[in-house]
């Protein structure tokens, strides 16, 4: 495999480490930048979440004040 290329060392070896690296890096970021991504979105979508279910405790103590009121 690549491995048997990168132990026989030279210039050639070690071009195709360089780049491996450079492509595990790459693709770690891109992993860490969905991730992120994905906990924002989640974030969002609790917040909207938190927003409904306050409009529906305003709604359900309205509600109780009319009945007071009544």
């Amino acid at each position: 495999g690549g491995g048997s290329i990168r132990e026989a060392g030279g210039a050639f070896g070690k071009k195709q480490a360089a780049e491996e690296e450079r492509y595990f890096r790459e693709k770690e970021r891109e992993q860490l930048s969905a991730l992120r991504k994905h906990h924002e979105e989640e974030i969002d979508h609790h917040q909207k979440e938190i927003e409904r279910l306050q409009k529906e405790i305003e709604r359900h103590k309205y509600k109780i004040k009319k009945l007071k009121d009544d």
